[in-house]
């Protein structure tokens, strides 16, 4: 039903959610994970980073019907929180990242889920 490129790009989106909850349960929170300054908030980041380039080419090469099962405002966020994190590393507000972790994260593989689902595609993750 979906482009392949288009599914590998919304595999890749679940996958690095994954990683980020796989941290955050290892550190046993999200406040905590974003405390370890050298290992998991470099990490947790560089993920959120990828989701959204993971974002920004889906709608570059005009997935629009597979970017219609995301919300705008989590579309929009990730792009803000990327050049937030990429023009100010230092600066980035951990509090917007721990909400960002805790309340949108779980929107978004929840809709990555229902796109694959659609598909037929099984996640490898």
């Amino acid at each position: 039903m979906f482009n392949q490129k288009a599914i590998y790009r919304v595999e890749i989106i679940r996958k690095k959610i994954v990683f980020i909850e796989n941290i955050v349960k290892e550190k046993g929170s999200t406040i905590k994970a974003l405390e370890d300054e050298q290992n998991s908030r470099a990490s947790i980041l560089m993920h959120l980073t990828s989701i959204s380039e993971q974002f920004d080419k889906l709608l570059h090469s005009g997935e629009l019907d597979i970017l219609y099962y995301f919300d705008k405002i989590d579309i929009k966020g990730s792009y803000e929180l990327r050049n937030f994190i990429a023009h100010d590393y230092e600066g980035v507000d951990l509090y917007i990242v721990e909400s960002v972790i805790d309340e949108r994260l779980p929107i978004i593989k929840k809709a990555t889920e229902n796109i694959l689902d659609k598909n037929g595609t099984t996640s490898k993750i």
